[in-house]
């Protein structure tokens, strides 16, 4: 969990970080926009030397992870294909039990169950 947050973060700031820096006339400096832009920034700019080593790291990692993910995909693509061609859709079912045993079992919703948790008239997206 603590991983995936600090992916989140350093995707969040690479993605803001990669796009181009805009040109600036060092006569505009502070004309036409407000502290807080200029302080928002400063803010950005802090953020990506800061993060700017880390990213790069992610960067060689996700290099040096790129084949062994490739590979990984070629074999379990079919396998999960054909899984979730059995399986069909999933809110069908109720969430996964592990028994004491550890067998995992998912229990289909009878069609009872299935009436219950649809949503009545319209869904808002």
């Amino acid at each position: 969990m603590k991983h995936t947050a600090l992916l989140l973060a350093l995707s969040a700031a690479l993605l803001i970080g990669a796009g181009p820096a805009p040109a600036q006339d060092p006569q505009d400096e502070g004309e036409g926009r407000s502290q807080m832009e200029d302080g928002a920034r400063l803010f950005w700019e802090g953020l990506r030397r800061e993060m700017g080593p880390a990213l790069d790291a992610l960067r060689e990692r996700a290099d040096e992870m790129e084949p062994a993910i490739r590979d990984f995909a070629d074999r379990m693509g079919p396998a999960l294909a054909e899984l979730i061609d059995r399986i069909g859709d999933l809110s069908a079912y109720h969430p996964p039990e592990i028994l004491p045993n550890g067998d995992i079992i998912l229990r289909r919703k009878t069609p009872q169950e299935m009436k219950d948790t649809a949503p009545e008239g319209e869904v808002e997206i």
